[in-house]
C-alpha cells in the first residue's frame, strides 16, 4: 500500500487539506443528495429521484455477441438496488473492433435484445425496492489506441501519434492514423448505436470523450492535419457533430458526454493543458467546449480528468498502483482535490448546467460530508461514484437513511478492479465481493 495513511475523522481530512494547500467543502446537510433534480432535454423531462450517480464502470464480462450476461445482470440489479438515481451504464462499443476487451460490451442487432432485458431489469429493481423510477444513460465508446477487441491482441485506432503516449504503448512513428474518411463513417455507428439504445429504453447516451480513448484523443489532436486536427473548430468536430446527429436522427433519447477536460499529457498531445506545464490546467478550451455542448442542448455533463492508461493517479488516486506499476510520489488526497477543484471551475461556468465529477473513492468512509459538500457549495449538482459502486453499491442508501458509509464495506483504492481489466478478467471488487471476482 501507499506511504500515505488512508484518513480516519473529517478532523484529519480538514487538518490535511489545509497542510496541502487545499479546500474541499464539508457539509452535515445530508438532505441536499435527495433532493430530485428535473433533467430537460428539448421538450422532455425526466425526474432524478436524489442526486446520486453510478459511474460507468466496465464490468468486461459480455458473451460471445457483445451481449450482457448474467453476472452483468447481477451487477446492475445491486447499483439499481443501491439506491442512486442515476445510472450510467459501461462503456459499449458501437463496432466490434472498437473493443478494448474482447468481453466488453457491444449493441448491435444480435445483442440488442439482451441489453433491453438489462435496461428493463435495473429499472424495475429500483422500482420494486424503492417505488422510483430510475433515469439510464448508456454510454457509447471507440477504445481507440486502447482498443483490443481479440484477446491478448492490441489493435490500435489513433487520431495523432503521440510524442508521449506511443512511445509509453509501444506505437510505431509509422502506425497509420484513422483517416478522415473512416471517422465520417464511424459517425454514422454511433447513430446507428444510439437507434439501439433508444430502442432498449435507456432514456440518454453518452457520447464518450474521455481517458485517453479516441473521441478525447481527436479534441487533443493539435497536430492532426484534416477537418478533424488543428483548430479547435476542428479537433471538435467529432463530437459536435456527432451530438447534433444523434439529437436530431435520435430524438427519443437525450445526448450527453463523459468528458475529460484535462489530459495531463504534455502539449501538443493533450486537451486542456498548458502549454509551458502539462502539470498545470488550462481551463479555456475546456470551458468554450461546455458552453458549445450546452448550445447543442445536452442537459448534464459527466467531467472527468486524466488517463487510466498512463497517469491514473489524476481519475483514480489510489492507495495501491496496479500490478508492475510504480507508485507515484503524490499524497492521493492531492488527486481528489485536483478533480473535485476543476470539476467546481467547470460547474461554475456553467451553473445551470448540470455536472458532476468522480475520484473520491480513496476518503473512504469520509466520503458522505464530501458528497453533500460539493452539492451543497455548488462544486458540483450531482455526485457520482465508479470503485465505490463495485465494492460497495448500497453506499447511496446508507447515506441517505443513515448518514454515513460502513467502513467495512468501502472501497479502499487497492486498483483491484482495475488489476482485472488488465488482465482482461470479468472486473469488479475483489475485497467485497470476493465470491465472485478474483485475480488470476
Amino acid at each position: 500500500m501507499s506511504n500515505f495513511p488512508f484518513l480516519k475523522s473529517y478532523e484529519e481530512l480538514q487538518s490535511e487539506l489545509q497542510r496541502l494547500g487545499f479546500e474541499i467543502p464539508l457539509s452535515d446537510d445530508f438532505s441536499v443528495l435527495s433532493e430530485p433534480l428535473e433533467i430537460c432535454y428539448r421538450d422532455k423531462k425526466w425526474m432524478l429521484p436524489n442526486r446520486f450517480v453510478v459511474q460507468p464502470m466496465e464490468g468486461f464480462d459480455s458473451g460471445q455477441n457483445g451481449e450482457p450476461t448474467e453476472l452483468g445482470f447481477r451487477r446492475y440489479e445491486r447499483f439499481a438496488g443501491g439506491g442512486a438515481g442515476l445510472i450510467w451504464f459501461e462503456a459499449t462499443a458501437v463496432l466490434p473492433e472498437a473493443r478494448s476487451n474482447s468481453q466488453q460490451f457491444w449493441i448491435n442487432e444480435k445483442s440488442v435484445d439482451r441489453f433491453a432485458a438489462l435496461e428493463e431489469r435495473t429499472r424495475s429493481t429500483a422500482k420494486k425496492r424503492f417505488g422510483y423510477d430510475i433515469v439510464s444513460v448508456l454510454q457509447l465508446t471507440h477504445s481507440g489506441r486502447y482498443s483490443k477487441p481479440t484477446r491478448g491482441v492490441r489493435a490500435p485506432v489513433i487520431a495523432q501519434h503521440s510524442g508521449v503516449l506511443d512511445a509509453a504503448h509501444q506505437i510505431p512513428a509509422d502506425y497509420p492514423l484513422i483517416t478522415d474518411d473512416e471517422l465520417n463513417r464511424l459517425q454514422d455507428a454511433y447513430v446507428h448505436a444510439a437507434k439501439w439504445a433508444a430502442k432498449c429504453g435507456f432514456d440518454g447516451v453518452d457520447i464518450k470523450s474521455c481517458h485517453g480513448y479516441l473521441l478525447n484523443e481527436l479534441l487533443g489532436a493539435f497536430t492532426r492535419d484534416g477537418k478533424y486536427g488543428g483548430s479547435f473548430e476542428n479537433r471538435t468536430r467529432f463530437l459536435r457533430e456527432t451530438l447534433i446527429r444523434v439529437r436530431d436522427e435520435v430524438p427519443s433519447v437525450f445526448v450527453t458526454s463523459r468528458l475529460s477536460v484535462y489530459d495531463a499529457v504534455k502539449y501538443p498531445w493533450g486537451f486542456g493543458v498548458d502549454q509551458n506545464d502539462y502539470k498545470k490546467w488550462d481551463s479555456t478550451e475546456p470551458k468554450q467546449l461546455v458552453k458549445i455542448l450546452r448550445e447543442i442542448g445536452v442537459p448534464l455533463l459527466d467531467i472527468t480528468i486524466g488517463n487510466p492508461y498512463f497517469n491514473p493517479h489524476f481519475n483514480r488516486p489510489y492507495a495501491k498502483p496496479i500490478r508492475g506499476a510504480v507508485a507515484y510520489d503524490e499524497h492521493p488526497l492531492i488527486g481528489v482535490a485536483r478533480f473535485v477543484n476543476i470539476v467546481k471551475e467547470i460547474q461554475q461556468s456553467q451553473p445551470d448546467l448540470p455536472m458532476f465529477g468522480a475520484g473520491t473513492a480513496w476518503l473512504r468512509q469520509l466520503v458522505p460530508k464530501v458528497a453533500a459538500g460539493l452539492v451543497k457549495n455548488g462544486w458540483a449538482t450531482l455526485f457520482g461514484q465508479g470503485r465505490n459502486s463495485f465494492a460497495y453499491p448500497e453506499s447511496p442508501y446508507d447515506i441517505l437513511q443513515h448518514g454515513e458509509m460502513n467502513s467495512k464495506q468501502v472501497c479502499m483504492a487497492c486498483s483491484g478492479c482495475t488489476d482485472l481489466m488488465r488482465a482482461e478478467s470479468p472486473t469488479g471488487c475483489i475485497l467485497r465481493d470476493r465470491d465472485y471476482y478474483r485475480l488470476p
